[in-house]
């Protein structure tokens, strides 16, 4: 099971480091990571794996909350497949 995460917000020191501090705590694997800041804001994509995962896909989205609000960002967590099928043309 993969999933894509997608973060959007003014550029900061920490970012990555603190999603994927959490990721790996919560046994998420990151596949694959584009970032780049577009006039001074960060954008990034992962694909990340969710096989290993210790907790459910909702206390995920959960915890990615409190860390976004923390870092003062956007995090939006989808299933790969749900990504697929809102991106399909």
């Amino acid at each position: 099971m993969k999933g894509i995460i997608t973060v959007i917000g003014k550029d900061k020191i920490g970012i990555i480091s603190g999603i994927s501090t959490k990721l790996a705590e919560c046994r998420v694997n990151i596949l694959d990571i584009s970032q780049t800041i577009l006039q001074g804001y960060f954008t990034m994509m992962m694909l990340v794996d969710l096989e290993k995962m210790n907790i459910s896909f909702h206390e995920l989205k959960e915890k990615l909350d409190i860390v976004g609000s923390q870092l003062e960002v956007s995090i939006i967590v989808q299933h790969e497949d749900v990504f697929k099928s809102m991106h399909r043309v």
